[in-house]
């Protein structure tokens, strides 16, 4: 991406509004606890196919005073010997109603921070898993780690699951900025982690990184760009610092320290995209980037890019379900999410139920507006004439409103509009969200619900 294509400080503050991050349509926000429960389970007994399966593993031993993520804070390890006890309790519930021969394609651990147990836990989940569930040969099996708490072991013991692919926080290697979000992570444990994973046969590796941040400038920010890109990733991502203190009163300790201005955020977002791609890696767009010859972009160029609960990914069609806290699922018709506290969904588990919160039913409407939000997302494009063939509908006629709030869109140079066709802009990448907005149904006001989008 060229530097011409970045946006001008006048657009950004145009556009950045809260909107969603669409990693589900409709948004998370519309699921409600009022949807028949045997009908959403009736929508994983009517499924076929492969499965995604997800395990949340909520502890952390100190609280990132930047997270967003449901997790509970505790130096007790033998909490998680309790915890391991309801996912075999969950697990033991869920399986039968699944149809014979459904095998697992992906497997992620998230959290929290996985690596919060012991080798031993690990290796008691590992077996658990494989009492309930088949894995493809190739399945692709992915976690979320803490560098802080990681040990050789730990990695050993993730890999005896099949896992290769790994994630794992910087956030940001200023030592300012560390003890401003709670989170005190030296370069040196960033690199001895790399080596772990590596020499344990890891073949993918993601650094999370976040710009918002107290103390951030683009000075000190190309010193953390610069040690990251010496550490090799497979893929980035970066993302807008998320300030929802309404939702996490932690938050607002992060104001004490001051948060940078949007200008400085503007300047931060131009140096990771100019500095990612300088290097090589290609800028999928929501945050991820990617090299390109890895999957993501292999996949982007393909159209065969998909987006879900884990942000952007490969496959395709795979039914998720999310175990555990918090955790989300997904079916062709349907999203699902467990109780959030830990009290509640143990006494469901004991109980001999599914711990489930609340979900959503998806219509017909629904369905279409998702495949071409995701589109649109994945592709940075719509073929207006294959839609419609595809799902039998005029699209210019059924998606008459979109296009007339995407037409001053085109105006600020963020999409391409034709009869048949659109195209994001290389500046309107910036603005992805902003853009699947425009056919989303459900909108309504979202001050405090969600994120800014740029």
């Amino acid at each position: 991406m060229s530097t011409t294509a970045f946006p001008a400080d006048d657009l950004i503050r145009k556009y950045n509004r809260p909107g969603p991050r669409y990693t589900s349509y409709p948004p998370a926000t519309q699921f409600s606890p009022e949807v028949s429960r045997e009908a959403l389970l009736d929508e994983v007994r009517s499924g076929t196919g492969p499965l995604s399966l997800y395990l949340h593993l909520p502890f952390c031993e100190s609280l990132c005073w930047f997270c967003g993520c449901h997790t509970i804070t505790t130096t007790n390890n033998s909490r998680a010997d309790a915890y391991l006890d309801d996912l075999e309790r969950e697990l033991a519930l869920f399986t039968p109603l699944l149809q014979a021969g459904r095998r697992a394609g992906q497997l992620h651990f998230g959290g929290g921070t996985p690596n919060f147990l012991t080798p031993a836990q690990l290796d008691r989940l590992g077996q658990i898993l494989r009492a309930r569930f088949e894995f493809e040969p190739q399945a692709e099996c992915s976690v979320e780690l803490d560098p802080r708490r990681l040990t050789r072991e730990h990695v050993e013991a993730f890999a005896r699951m099949g896992v290769r692919r790994a994630s794992f926080g910087v956030q940001d290697c200023d030592p300012q900025v560390q003890e401003a979000i709670h989170r005190v992570q030296s370069v040196g444990t960033n690199r001895q982690c790399v080596g772990f994973l590596r020499e344990a046969g890891f073949t993918s590796l993601n650094i999370d990184l976040i710009y918002g941040l107290p103390h951030q400038s683009p000075e000190s920010f190309k010193k953390t760009l610069d040690e990251v890109l010496a550490l090799e990733p497979e893929r980035f991502a970066i993302f807008n610092y998320a300030h929802v203190p309404w939702i996490k009163p932690a938050q607002k300790l992060l104001e004490r320290a001051g948060l940078p201005s949007p200008q400085t955020k503007l300047a931060l977002l131009r140096l990771i995209v100019e500095t990612l791609t300088g290097a090589g890696y290609v800028y999928i767009g929501m945050d991820h980037f990617a090299r390109a010859d890895d999957e993501l972009a292999v996949a982007q160029r393909a159209g065969t890019l998909q987006r879900n609960f884990q942000g952007y990914s490969t496959r395709a069609g795979l039914d998720i379900c999310g175990f555990g806290l918090s955790s989300i699922s997904q079916t062709a018709g349907s999203y699902r999410q467990n109780l959030k506290a830990m009290a509640d969904y143990s006494a469901k588990l004991a109980a001999g139920e599914l711990p489930l919160e609340r979900g959503y039913l998806l219509s017909g409407e629904d369905r279409l507006r998702r495949e071409v939000i995701t589109r649109l997302m994945c592709d940075m494009g719509l073929d207006f004439t294959t839609f419609g063939e595809r799902h039998g509908v005029c699209f210019t006629e059924k998606f008459a409103d979109a296009l007339a709030q995407l037409a001053p869109m085109q105006a600020d140079g963020l999409v391409e509009l034709g009869p048949d066709s659109l195209r994001v802009t290389p500046t309107g990448r910036f603005f992805i969200r902003n853009l699947a907005m425009c056919f989303d149904a459900t909108l309504q006001s979202c001050e405090n619900r969600y994120s800014k989008t740029v």
